[in-house]
């Protein structure tokens, strides 16, 4: 005869290690720190800005 499996232990266990992939999917998406999300605003700007520089304005543009 086969093991006796308790259904709800198998779906607390389920769901808690669900729980555990969505949670290290957040963690590799938003767990920067701030002087992390400070310095990649900082290199954003400045490639705008630079970018910006370079642009030519032309007079006849549409």
């Amino acid at each position: 005869m086969g093991d006796l499996v308790n259904f709800k232990r198998f779906k607390k266990r389920s769901e808690r290690q669900q729980s555990a992939s969505e949670a290290d999917a957040n963690r590799a998406r938003f767990g920067r720190t701030k002087a992390e999300r400070v310095r990649d605003e900082h290199q954003k700007d400045r490639a705008n800005n630079v970018l910006d520089q370079h642009r030519i304005e032309d007079g006849d543009a549409s």
